[in-house]
């Protein structure tokens, strides 16, 4: 559920986390999950079936993004634009940015762009998940971008294994030296609260993180889900 308090802004929960208000209605878990689909997909993957022109760094403008969608899903005819601030706003991976009325998806994107993202503070080591079969092949070729324009990392053993277990149950992780692959040329940036991207990553770079250490960091992800 989405709502708003009139003090500590946007929340996703039954009342703020902050001082308890019950807060203003925006809109359901259905409706967000729904708007939240339509937003990844038109922001990072097509665009042009929403009538939309996408700068070269990835923004659109805000007003014909709604437009674009009350005119394809007339059931979200009462979308303004406090309901997409408040998605981007409370966004747990901080996926999206605004900024002058252009609205943009920060990764994952399928069509180019060149994304004009933060390079400082990068943490000396990252993350990133893999499987069995993969492994060996990854260790000889490096980390490459597939089916997305960017290879994407993870600031923390724990999210890199939550991006994992989309494609296996029980990732393998790699411990990606950063500040190595930095001072050989590549441009790491900052893309979400725990996602970086960068071109390539060479296989000199990678390390397979000690499987008790991704068995522990499990643990800690399954507790915290309890």
């Amino acid at each position: 559920m989405l709502k708003e308090c009139r003090t500590h802004g946007y929340f996703r929960c039954e009342e703020c986390p902050i001082c308890g208000e019950q807060g203003r209605f925006l809109m359901n878990e259905e409706e967000l999950d729904k708007i939240g689909r339509t937003m990844a997909g038109v922001l990072r993957h097509f665009p042009e079936r929403y009538g939309l022109k996408m700068d070269k760094h990835g923004w659109v403008d805000l007003n014909d993004f709604i437009h674009s969608i009350v005119v394809r899903q007339r059931r979200f005819r009462w979308l303004k634009s406090h309901h997409i601030l408040a998605i981007v706003d409370t966004d747990p991976k901080g996926r999206y940015q605004f900024r002058d009325g252009m609205i943009r998806a920060t990764y994952a994107h399928s069509v180019d762009v060149e994304l004009d993202l933060p390079t400082r503070n990068v943490p000396e080591v990252l993350f990133y998940p893999t499987t069995k079969e993969e492994k060996d092949i990854l260790l000889e070729t490096g980390l490459l971008p597939s089916d997305r324009k960017m290879v994407h990392l993870s600031r923390t053993i724990e999210s890199a294994i939550i991006a994992g277990k989309v494609r296996d149950p029980e990732p393998l992780i790699f411990e990606v030296d950063a500040n190595a692959v930095i001072e050989s040329g590549h441009k790491i940036s900052k893309a979400g609260n725990t996602v970086f991207v960068v071109d390539a990553v060479p296989a000199e770079f990678l390390k397979l993180v000690d499987q008790k250490d991704v068995g522990a960091a499990a643990a800690t992800i399954e507790e915290e889900g309890e």
